[in-house]
């Protein structure tokens, strides 16, 4: 009989392992294309497509991939998994910077694996901060160092030059049952037990016998844990369900900046709003008006609050501010009916709403003059909205992407809002994956979340995060439905991100206590 994982010292060290198991690599071109196919996988587990168990398997892929490697090969491969991760994952910037940003060909291709090869950097440092400080191949790496490392490492990309937290693993779960840990430790929170299922996975291939056996238990316990939280009812509803209609103008990017769409643009939303008085609240997507507020305030605007207020239904409308006062410009969201209040955007997106060093870059090529790319971001701790009498977190576009920044207006707020121009990234993956961020949000914070966009996809999204109405894309269309106002506060709107990034921390240090200890 041929020795155990615990009696052979290829386990723990294994600096000339000998294996011809496809996880147990031993060419380096083989964990080369192993780490990249793996990495060109891992978006197929994020929507449109939701093939979510493959987030347990793509990181199994990496982790095996990176066995016993030196620390350049180690970020080698690590950054060929980012690239195949950024590089399918996010290719709709291609989009942006070219159909929109009328960048060139061979410039938007530049400027687009630019910025996959610098994400990329990221999960290459995570494979070779993980080799240089945890070498010993041992169950404590799989199931404490890994899994613990792969979240830092997103907190640190959704936090490092403004945040980037795009395909962040944990999106990918919110349609399996691991969704159910959410409300307690929110996004970060599903991305370590993916990862710890990968890990757990790993321990299942590599250690035989009893350890193969309590490996297949944790993730047992593991995911019944998750599906049993998924039944627990974080918050509870608050008076009667609102009507709310989502107004998708569907004007084209390529046109609705342009001086000759503006009167088209006010006569469209103003005939799809008057038909849907009957709801109690009517949302308007981001700058869903092309002019400023001031420009319309008098009339168009003055008008519609006339008769908003006559039908007793608050509207929420997305509109570029300008404050000749101080001569800044706002992304910003209008209320009006029962009040009269704006929401400035507070996240502003890089080079699409502003333009860092812009003395020295601005001009410098087309791109980097879109149209409204010099706004200011609003002051922290504004007054919620109101809407049909109840206080709203709103968020524009990107914003709900960081959800550390959306707990902070609750519990106050009984409703999510989010409006977003998805129009620059058109036929693409971006609006399936904003989408799904979305409806994190709602999961997280135990709120029903209304979701109206310039051309889909618009969505009413339930406190569990379910969807419960979808807009087509790229069609004029009004999408009604109820939504319920709440209360209370899941674990993650009263603690945030600080639980699951100690207990990281934690695991990191046992691990790195396990290995200087030589552990199995």
């Amino acid at each position: 009989m041929g020795r155990s994982p615990e009696q052979n010292p290829s386990y723990d060290k294994a600096p000339q392992e000998k294996s011809f198991s496809v996880l147990a690599v031993t060419k380096a071109w083989s964990g080369d294309a192993l780490a990249l196919t793996g990495g060109l996988l891992g978006p197929l587990a994020f929507s449109p497509y939701d093939l979510y168990l493959l987030a347990i398997i793509v990181p199994a892929l990496l982790f095996a991939a990176c066995r016993n490697l030196s620390i350049q090969r180690a970020f080698w491969r690590g950054w060929l998994f980012g690239l195949g991760w950024f590089g399918a994952g996010i290719s709709w910037v291609y989009v942006a910077i070219h159909d929109f940003g009328y960048a060139s060909v061979p410039l938007a291709l530049l400027l687009t694996a630019s910025f996959v090869a610098f994400l990329s950097l990221f999960p290459a440092a995570l494979v070779a901060l993980v080799t240089f400080w945890f070498p010993q191949e041992n169950r404590y790496k799989y199931l404490l160092v890994w899994p613990a490392a792969w979240v830092m490492i997103e907190w640190f990309r959704g936090w490092f030059l403004t945040g980037f937290p795009w395909l962040n693993l944990g999106y990918s779960q919110i349609e399996s049952p691991l969704h159910g840990l959410a409300p307690i430790l929110g996004v970060y929170g599903l991305s370590l037990a993916a990862a710890l299922s990968a890990g757990l996975l790993l321990v299942v291939w590599y250690k035989p016998g009893r350890g193969r056996f309590a490996a297949l238990s944790g993730l047992g316990v593991l995911w019944g844990a998750a599906v049993l939280l998924s039944y627990v009812p974080w918050t509870m509803p608050v008076g009667k369900p609102l009507q709310t209609s989502l107004i998708q103008g569907n004007i084209p990017q390529a046109v609705k900046w342009q001086p000759e769409q503006v009167k088209s643009t006010l006569e469209r939303y103003w005939r799809l709003t008057v038909k849907h008085w009957e709801s109690d609240l009517i949302v308007w997507p981001e700058s869903a008006l092309t002019v400023f507020y001031h420009q319309v305030a008098d009339g168009y605007l003055a008008d519609l609050a006339a008769e908003a207020q006559a039908h007793k239904t608050d509207l929420l409308i997305g509109l570029p501010v300008f404050h000749q006062e101080t001569g800044k410009y706002f992304n910003g969201m209008l209320s009006l009916g029962s009040q009269q209040a704006f929401y400035y955007k507070q996240h502003l997106v890089p080079f699409g709403e502003y333009v860092p060093l812009e003395e020295y870059l601005r001009g410098l090529i087309r791109f980097f003059d879109l149209p409204m790319s010099s706004f200011s971001a609003g002051p922290q701790g504004q007054p919620l909205l109101q809407a049909a009498g109840y206080p709203v977190a709103t968020s524009i576009c990107y914003e709900d992407a960081f959800g550390e920044e959306i707990i902070a207006a609750l519990p106050e707020a009984n409703l999510l809002v989010n409006a977003t121009n998805n129009a620059w990234y058109g036929d693409s993956l971006a609006p399936h994956q904003h989408l799904q961020i979305s409806r994190m949000r709602a999961l997280e914070t135990g709120r029903d979340l209304v979701r109206a966009t310039t051309n889909g996809i618009s969505a009413i999204i339930d406190a569990k995060g379910a969807l419960q109405a979808t807009t087509p894309q790229f069609q004029t269309t009004v999408l009604t439905g109820s939504v319920q106002p709440r209360a209370g506060a899941t674990p993650y709107v009263l603690w945030g991100n600080g639980p699951i990034l100690g207990l990281c921390l934690c695991m990191l240090a046992i691990g790195r206590y396990a290995q200087r200890s030589k552990g199995n």
